[in-house]
This record gives C-alpha cells, structure tokens and sequence, in this order.
C-alpha cells in the first residue's frame, strides 16, 4: 500500500538570467506561478505543495505575491538548487517529490498522476519522468524520485550543472523509468516559457481556445489540429535550450536585446575573443584571478580589465582608499579636496605640465583636450596619430575616407552619426612620418597634432624630436595621449624616457587601477583656455576616482610597478618566441613592454581563435595579447606558456583549408569594428 507523503516542489525565483521576472509574467490575466500552482492542486495524489524560491531579496517580490496561497514556501541557495530541493524536501518530510518547474504553468495534473501511478506499480524504482525519452512537449515535464534518491543526489553530486539542474545525478546513477505520450508529434510542440515569445504564443492558446485551469493535454492537442499556427511561433527554439547554456550565454542573450552591441566597451564584446563560447561575464576578479557566472576560475592572461589593473584586480591598499571615501560620502555640494592634492601630485611627476583637468573616461579626456586646444589657438583642425577615442572630432577622420583611421588601432569605424560638416577637420598621419606631418601643418589651420607616444613600433631616432621642433614652429600644441602608455615603463608618461615634452598631455586606463578617472595636464597658457570655453561635469567631482587615483600613484611609486611590469612583458615576449620558434610558427610581436602582443604570420584570425579557444579550456583567458599586472609572477607566466606551448604544437599541424579544420575551431573571433544583429 503506498501512503508514503508526496510532495510537489516547483523551483522558482525572479531573477532568471534570460528572462527575469518570467514567474509573475501574466496569461490571460493570471501569473505563470499561479497558473502552475492551480494545475498541480488539481492532481489529488499530491499532498502537500512546496515552492523552493532563494534567498536573494529579489526573490521577495515572489515571496509576497503567494502569501494568500495554499502553498509551503522555502528560501535556500539561488545557484545550487538541489541543495533548495534537498533542505526543502528535508523541511516538508517528503518520502517522493515531484518535480516541476516555475516556466511550466500548462502542466497537466492528469500526466502527473500517471506519472505516481506508474512509480506506485515500480516501488524498486529510484526516478520515473516523462522526460527520459522525449514524447511529451517541453513544458508537460514531471519527474518524481525519492527522498533517499534526493539526498544521495544531494550529497553526491559535484558539477555545477548536476547541482543547477538537480536531477542528473539521479538519472545517472539510480534505477530509472520513463512513461510515454500516445501522440508521436507531441514532442515537436512548446508550453514553456524561456523566452518572451514562449509567453505570447501561450496566453494566444489561451485567448483564442478560451482554456480554463482544468484542461488536459489532449485539449492542447485538439487545438494544435485545428490552429496549428499558433504553434509555429516558438516551434524555432531548441528543448531544455537554456540547460545548455551558460550563465554568461544567458546574459548575453538579455543583453543584445537591450543594450546596443551588447557590451558598454567595444572591446569587452565576447566576439573578438570566442563568438558564442567567451565567458563574457564575471561574478569577481581578484589579484589575475576571474571567476565566471557560473564560479568557473581562470587566469587573466589577456588584456587585465583592458589595460587599467596593473596592480591586479581588487588591490586592497585601492580598495581600502575607496571604502573610506565611500563612508565619507562621495559626493556632495561642496568640493572634493583630494582634486588638488592629485593635480599636485601628478604635476610632480610630470616635468613641463602645469595645470591639471579630471574626468572619468579617457574618451572625455581627450575631447576635452580638443576643446582647450582649439580654444588657446583659436584654430579648428586636429593632426592626429593612434587612437583616440569614440567622440565625433575623432571618428569625423574618416568621412574623408572610411579606411583612415584604419591604420590607427581599429579598422572599420563607421561615423554614422557624426555630422559630415566635420568633415575635413581630423587629418589623420602614420607614426614615423615627419614629412606628411610637415604637409599637413603646412595649412596653418591645425591647431594640434594629438598622437601616442608610442604603441606598437619604435619611433625612429629622431621622429619625436622633430614633431617638438615642427609644432614649436608652427605655433601648433603638441598632446601626448597617454591614456594607454602612462605608468607602463616610467613613473608617469613615456614622454619620460623619450625626453620630448608636451604641451599637453593626458594620463588614463593605470591611474586608478581599475577605479574611473583620466588627467588631462599641461602648460599653463594653454590649460587657462579652458576657462574661456564650458568644460563641465558633475560626475568629474565626485570622490572615489581621485582617492584611488592617490593611492595608486603612492603604491606604484612604492614598488616600482613599471619596473615589474616591464620586466615581466620582456621576459614574455621571450618566452612567446622561444616557443614559436620551437614549433616553427611565424609570429610578429610588437607593443610596449608590460603590453605585448603578436600576429600569426599566416591565417591569424584562425590561429588566434585557436589558441583562445584550446587555452580557455585550460582554465586561462588568452587571446594574442598579455598585458602585465605586478600580480603576474614568472611562475605564472612559465605556466601560462608551457600550455601555450601544447597550443602551438596543435596549430602547426592544423591545415586551414581543410573543412574539417574550419568546424572544429568554429565561429572565428572578429576583427574591427562590425555591427552586430
């Protein structure tokens, strides 16, 4: 006789990472919740209803929405949900528990009946579902196990995805049975919810059929043969689409839907890594480690938070700094007097630079440069050399021609946007090249010449020299953007070591490890035009910037952080040759010292995905650049290239024009700017 107490646990929470807040969605005026909840009361085999919900606030708006129902209600884990199964099965007393999803509200009590019944004939049985072999539509899915089948999973299971997904454990390893659907075309058809089109083709079942809360599956299937094309909406979606996915998969599916390009930096997009594989997100980063949505470890052996941690991620003596102003408070009517001890502190260490300017973003930064160039001269048009940013004075370069600014870090920048009068204004010139220069200030009309000091090439003997000598004799200011080459191989600009001064200058991406803030510095007859023009933020005010700003400035100076992270690119780049050469690899290498990067001589994009792809799944974020931290170790690089090492053994012999070399490295990562669908 089986009297044994059965319970219905429905796992549910709002922040569901591709569609939150799909549970409190609504269908013919009644929530998803609710729509599963009154169609399990109506299978009276069940004793007792349990609703496993987590602990996350977030979850609080569910908790209140089922207070006046007949309903148990449990908090556990958010992401181990069989451990939410385990201790909630464990609370209720349950001997059997079936197991239902929150995305499911047309499931079918008259299935989970059968379901019990035929586990009721199989008492030997640990696990008995609709879903072993697929006859049944995704979303009438039920599976009933024993608590003792539970808590073997409970104890047992490792994977991430056992623990997400609570029942694999149970089908691998337990006595298993499946019970089947009398319709051969069931499995074809969709009733659950994933996605917002699942919830529109579901409420148009339900307005146009006029379905109450007591219909059965055969009802669905009646319906399907007289409007089938209610159907075919969704129909595109693959089963259980979402166990397959990653959690970062998942938000980057939400994310392409409202933001976008997907990504707020261009170059954070997961496409110019691994199209569909790169881990995108991350739940915490510290020192060179970073942990996944899903708490899988990696080491950042790729560009280190884009070139701005060079003290590592989550720096404590950074961190310490910017918790004390954040007690403080961080903003205010009044100013933030840590905006004159930085200015001072950077003008010390920056020989010819007399006033200083803050703002968050190096593409600000830059603008604002412009602006108080243009303004001290009073002169329009800008020479520039590398990469400068996303604003219009910058991107306008290439209304003349699209490829300009090719040759100046990133191919295909579109100006859509950026008013064609602009035309004409940003001349663009290659770096070791006085002469065009020479022809470019030749107009009188330029009133800077913008460029890196360095990126990726050496200048030529006296190629910086004589860009001093020619913009003293024109009349024209020279900036320096350093946003990229500030504090990599000096304490302070690059111009340092070069012995050019600039009349200008802006520091970025290292000054405040990871926290936002950017300097502009310069002479003071040029910085006072600023006063003549509206320069103006509130967010440039606020404090957290500048605290970390200081303490970084005081940190790196302490350790020399240049020093180390030179040291540690160069004897990279040794490494990275050495094993090149080793397995007869073509390579190019180039860059700043703490910022290396190479080229495949031949089918780079191929290789480069390649290597990302084989390294990623040897726990290691990799692409064809590393950018040093003084948290990398020579340990760390030694391993990094003894795996890299393997890497480049498989890629000799990996022929390109091979199809079935092209499918196994997969979508290959871009280059340049694309628009994405």
């Amino acid at each position: 006789m089986f009297e044994k107490k059965i319970v219905a646990i429905i796992q549910a929470r709002v922040s569901s990472k591709r569609f939150p807040s799909k549970v409190l969605q609504l269908i013919n005026g009644k929530s998803v919740i609710l729509w599963v909840i009154n169609r399990i009361k109506q299978c009276s085999e069940i004793d007792k209803i349990c609703i496993a919900t987590t602990n996350d606030p977030t979850d609080d708006e569910l908790v209140n929405h089922l207070k006046s129902e007949d309903v148990y209600i449990f908090r556990g884990e958010n992401e181990d949900v069989l451990s939410r199964y385990y201790h909630s099965a464990k609370e209720m007393k349950a001997s059997y528990i079936i197991r239902i999803t929150a995305d499911c509200p047309f499931v079918d009590p008259f299935i989970i009946s059968k379901v019990i019944n035929h586990y009721k004939k199989n008492e030997k049985l640990d696990y008995v579902s609709n879903t072993l072999s697929e006859t049944y539509p995704d979303g009438l899915d039920v599976e009933m196990f024993s608590f003792n089948a539970l808590k073997l999973a409970h104890f047992n299971a490792s994977s991430l995805f056992e623990r997400e997904h609570v029942t694999p454990y149970i089908k691998n390893n337990c006595s298993v049975d499946n019970v089947y659907s009398e319709y051969s075309f069931a499995k074809d058809l969709r009733l659950t919810i994933d996605e917002p089109i699942d919830l529109k083709v579901l409420n148009q079942i339900v307005m146009i059929s006029g379905l109450k809360d007591d219909f059965k599956f055969a009802d669905i299937v009646n319906i399907y043969k007289k409007e089938p094309q209610i159907f075919s909406k969704n129909m595109h979606l693959t089963r259980n689409f979402g166990s397959k996915l990653t959690s970062s998969e998942k938000i980057w599916k939400r994310a392409k839907k409202v933001i976008p390009g997907g990504t707020m930096l261009f170059s954070k997009r997961p496409e110019l890594f691994l199209p569909g594989i790169w881990p995108t997100y991350y739940k915490k980063c510290k020192g060179i480690s970073v942990w996944d949505m899903d708490s899988k470890h990696y080491l950042d052996f790729s560009y280190m938070g884009v070139g701005t941690n060079t003290l590592g991620y989550g720096c404590e003596i950074i961190d310490k700094a910017v918790s004390s102003v954040i007690k403080k408070g961080n903003l205010c009517t009044l100013n933030n007097p840590d905006e004159v001890l930085l200015a001072e502190k950077l003008i010390d260490i920056s020989p010819g630079q007399e006033m200083v300017r803050f703002t968050r973003s190096g593409g600000e930064a830059n603008a604002v440069a412009i602006r108080i160039a243009r303004a001290a001269t009073s002169k329009t048009n800008v020479a520039i050399c590398g990469y400068h940013g996303w604003h219009d004075w910058y991107l306008s370069a290439n209304h003349e021609n699209e490829n300009n600014l090719s040759k100046h870090l990133l191919k295909g920048l579109g100006v859509d946007g950026v008013p064609k009068q602009l035309s004409g204004l940003t001349i663009p010139f290659l770096y070791n090249d006085i002469n065009e220069l020479k022809n470019i200030l030749s107009s009188g009309k330029v009133s800077a010449v913008k460029m890196e000091v360095k990126r990726n090439i050496e200048p030529n003997s006296t190629f910086l020299k004589d860009v001093r000598e020619l913009c003293d004799r024109k009349n024209v200011i020279l900036i320096f953007d350093e946003c990229t080459s500030g504090f990599r191989e000096t304490y302070g600009g690059l111009y340092k070591k070069y012995d050019v001064v600039p009349d200008m200058l802006i520091y970025g991406k290292t000054l405040g490890n990871g926290y936002a803030i950017n300097a502009i510095l310069g002479k003071r007859e040029v910085m006072e035009a600023a006063q003549n023009t509206f320069i103006s933020s509130t967010f440039w005010t606020e404090a957290i910037g500048t605290a970390a700003a200081i303490a970084t400035l005081n940190e790196m100076k302490r350790i020399e952080s240049w020093k180390i992270i030179s040291d540690l690119g160069e004897y990279f780049n040794k490494g990275l040759k050495k094993i090149a050469k080793k397995n007869s690899i073509n390579i190019d290498t180039y860059g700043l010292k703490p910022l290396r990067s190479f080229t495949f001589e031949k089918w780079h994009l191929e290789r480069k995905t390649f290597l990302t792809k084989e390294m990623l799944k040897l726990g290691w974020l990799a692409t064809n650049a590393f950018y040093a931290s003084t948290v990398h170790t020579k340990k760390n690089i030694d391993d990094y290239l003894n795996d890299l090492d393997t890497v480049f053994h498989s890629l000799k012999d990996l022929d390109f024009d091979d199809d079935i070399t092209r499918k196994k490295i997969g979508n290959l990562c871009h280059s340049g700017f694309k628009r994405l669908n």
